[in-house]
């Protein structure tokens, strides 16, 4: 089974990517953020808890974040493989998925992370807030997601990087010409 966290700011192009690697090697997709948007919109207790951090331009708590994902997992035992986007955040969250994966006999093939620096993303992010108009784009909730990313999240990678399995991909270009440089990374794992 091949699992993929794709890695990145806001606005680094993860959806995007993410959309092309799943019709490429039909792996499913697990996004957090569009779980979260999923419960919000369908008024779940889950969501109503969610939808005000993230209104607030919080992270959700692992507790919440870590159970919606195992749940998601469940919901797909045929699956080729997964692409984690948005997951994990911190440390700890990428332990507990280390554990989840191993109590089904599985791992964490590679981390792919897209290097965008900020001037890119809040230039992606304010054209997207004008076609989507997501809440969390929103320029001061946006300074928080990014300052959150650079401070927390980022974090992340040497836990993946002492497993020698971190992969970085430069996330500025032609959507395809990226998507290029991603498919170089994951056909390396295919057997």
């Amino acid at each position: 089974m091949l699992n993929f966290v794709l890695f990145g700011p806001p606005g680094a192009g993860k959806g995007t990517q993410s959309e092309k690697l799943i019709e490429r090697y039909q792996l499913n997709h697990i996004s957090t953020g569009d779980i979260f948007r999923a419960h919000i919109s369908n008024q779940t207790p889950l969501g109503k808890q969610v939808s005000a951090l993230i209104a607030d331009g919080q992270l959700v708590p692992d507790a919440i974040t870590i159970a919606m994902l195992e749940d998601e997992v469940d919901k797909n035992p045929g699956a080729k493989g997964f692409i984690f986007d948005g997951f994990p955040r911190t440390v700890a969250q990428a332990a507990a998925l280390d554990e989840f994966l191993e109590s089904k006999g599985s791992s964490i093939t590679a981390v792919i992370a897209l290097d965008v620096d900020q001037e890119e993303l809040t230039k992606r992010i304010a054209e997207r807030q004008k076609l989507t108009g997501r809440v969390d784009d929103q320029a001061d909730k946006l300074q928080k997601r990014i300052e959150e990313y650079f401070s927390k999240t980022i974090h992340v990678l040497p836990y993946y990087e002492a497993q020698q399995k971190l992969s970085k991909v430069n996330g500025i270009g032609k959507i395809d010409d990226i998507f290029a440089e991603l498919c170089s990374v994951v056909d390396q794992y295919q057997s």
